[in-house]
C-alpha cells in the first residue's frame, strides 16, 4: 500500500473518531461476533435437549433467530460448532481450576481446594453426556476423531500442568504422567455420574463425592485432612 493511500485511510478513521462513529469494520465485527454467541448458544440448547447426532442445524439456527446461510456463515458443520462449545466449556473449567488455586496461600490448602473442586464437578450433567455422545461419535468418524483427539490433548496438557504445579509445591512424585493422572480423574468423574444417571439409587451424589476423593487421593498419592 502506498504511503499516500495509508494516510488517507488514516485520516478516515480519525475523522470517523472525531466525528463519534465507529468504523464499518468495528461494526461488521460486532455483529459478527453476536451473530456467534447466539448461534453457540442456541448449539447449546439443541444439543442439550436432542444429543449431538439428532441435533439438526436448522434447529440451531432458528432457535437463534437465523437462517441455515448464517450459520455457514459462522461455522462450517455441526461437529465445527460443537468444537467451539466445547473449547468455551474447557477453557471456562480450566480458568475455574487456576482462579481458585490463586485464592489459596499453602500447598496444603490448594490440595484441598483442588481436591473438593474435583469431587464436585461429576455434577456438570450437560458436559459429561455431551462429551461422551460426541466422543462415541467421533471413534465412528475418522476425521471427527482426529480433530476431537487434537483438542484433548491440549486440553489434557493444560489440565496434566495443574496436576504438576500441585504435586510440585506438595512434594509429591506421581508413578504416572501429570497428563495421564488429569485425564483419569476427569474420566472416571464422567463415567460415575453416567452411572448415578442411569440409577441414581445403586450409586448416589454422596457415593460419587466419595470415590472421587479416594481416587484423588491415590492419584495424588496423599490424604486429605478435611
Amino acid at each position: 500500500m502506498s504511503s499516500a493511500r495509508a494516510f488517507h485511510i488514516e485520516t478516515i478513521r480519525g475523522k470517523d473518531l472525531r466525528d463519534g462513529k465507529v468504523p464499518a469494520v468495528s461494526r461488521q465485527r460486532a455483529r459478527t461476533e453476536a451473530t456467534r454467541r447466539k448461534l453457540l448458544a442456541a448449539a447449546e440448547k439443541t444439543f442439550a435437549r436432542d444429543g449431538f447426532e439428532a441435533a439438526r442445524l436448522e434447529d440451531i439456527a432458528a432457535l437463534a433467530g437465523y437462517t441455515r446461510g448464517a450459520f455457514y456463515a459462522n461455522f462450517k458443520s455441526k461437529e465445527d460448532i460443537f468444537f467451539a462449545l466445547l473449547e468455551h466449556w474447557l477453557s471456562e473449567r480450566i480458568a475455574e481450576v487456576n482462579a481458585l488455586l490463586a485464592q489459596q496461600e499453602t500447598p496444603a490448602k490448594r490440595l484441598r481446594a483442588l481436591r473438593e473442586h474435583y469431587a464436585q464437578i461429576a455434577k456438570d450433567r450437560r458436559l459429561a453426556l455431551l462429551s461422551l455422545e460426541f466422543k462415541l461419535f467421533a471413534i465412528r468418524h475418522p476425521e471427527a476423531h482426529a480433530r476431537l483427539r487434537a483438542r484433548q490433548r491440549r486440553f489434557r496438557a493444560c489440565g496434566g500442568d495443574v496436576v504438576r504445579r500441585i504435586a510440585k509445591t506438595t512434594g509429591h512424585t506421581l508413578p504416572i504422567s501429570y497428563t495421564a493422572a488429569a485425564t483419569g480423574l476427569g474420566a472416571l468423574s464422567n463415567l460415575l455420574l453416567l452411572e448415578h444417571l442411569v440409577d441414581p439409587t445403586t450409586i448416589t451424589a454422596q457415593d460419587i463425592r466419595h470415590l472421587l476423593g479416594v481416587f484423588f487421593d491415590a492419584v495424588l498419592g496423599t490424604k486429605s485432612s478435611r
